[in-house]
């Protein structure tokens, strides 16, 4: 599963989170949420805890086929 990498900086942006503060929240290293960040993919847990944290319906932020 990928999230796309601007709509996951623009929820970031707009709710003022920094990777290290989605990272503390999620329970994920930094380093997973930056590469999650930077375009890498990962698994649906993972995905719907940044979605949750953000507030946002995961379908909201992932990458369109």
């Amino acid at each position: 599963m990928r999230i796309d990498r601007f709509k996951l900086a623009h929820a970031m942006i707009d709710r003022d989170i920094s990777v290290s503060i989605l990272a503390e929240r999620t329970q994920l290293s930094r380093t997973t949420v930056s590469g999650i960040k930077n375009g890498r993919s990962c698994i649906r847990e993972t995905a719907e805890k940044i979605a949750n944290v953000l507030d946002v319906p995961l379908n909201s932020l992932l990458e369109e086929k």
